[in-house]
């Protein structure tokens, strides 16, 4: 069971059942031509919020061998998708000129799309110099995201595309992610299940 906090701000609302600390295990199963590359992993994300309009993120991951080697970590930001205003802090350092938008509840259900969700934006950054933008929609304890632009480094591995889901099942949050990189078409990457720890 998990009780909304219902200090944090309106507008992550929506997000709000990611919030805490969640740790788990999971697969990789990418094709690459003829070759399979499987592996199990652990791995620990992290959702936080610090008073403004959207959730901080980081994932660490570890090989599941007997020296847990470090495998990959990203971090970022989620938030709902919507116009940005004079109230809203940025870009850079400005502050708001004027009230911040979307504070109430009802302010925020009027952000509600078609289908009875929220739109969101995702922003993740690899430390092998990739950074992904995702859009995608919130709906309940599902989200479903598709990269809109990848920005790649001159150094970082050749990585097109992604989608990923999370969802909330019997309290542990499941995901998968599929991606199109190193030559392949959007195909299946990963998975893996995880429980609220703190």
């Amino acid at each position: 069971m998990f009780d909304l906090d219902l200090s944090v701000p309106a507008e992550i609302g929506p997000l709000s059942w990611l919030l805490g600390v969640w740790e788990g295990s999971g697969v990789v199963h990418y094709t690459i031509g003829e070759d399979v590359r499987e592996h199990d992993f652990g791995q620990r994300v992290s959702f936080s919020q610090d008073g403004l309009p959207y959730l901080n993120y980081t994932s660490t991951s570890w090989l599941l061998d007997e020296a847990l080697t470090p495998l990959v970590s990203e971090t970022g930001y989620w938030r709902l998708s919507r116009q940005l205003g004079a109230g809203d802090p940025g870009p850079a350092m400005l502050a708001g000129s004027g009230e911040r938008p979307f504070t109430t509840p009802d302010a925020v259900e009027t952000l509600r799309n078609e289908v009875g969700g929220f739109d969101i934006e995702v922003s993740l950054i690899h430390p092998g110099g990739v950074h992904e933008l995702y859009l995608g929609r919130v709906k309940g304890p599902r989200i479903d995201l598709a990269t809109d632009a990848v920005m790649r480094s001159a150094t970082a591995k050749e990585y097109a595309a992604a989608t990923r889901m999370y969802g909330l099942v019997d309290s542990e949050l499941l995901w998968a992610w599929d991606i199109a990189a190193l030559g392949q078409d959007l195909r299946t990457h990963s998975s893996g299940r995880l429980t609220r720890v703190e």
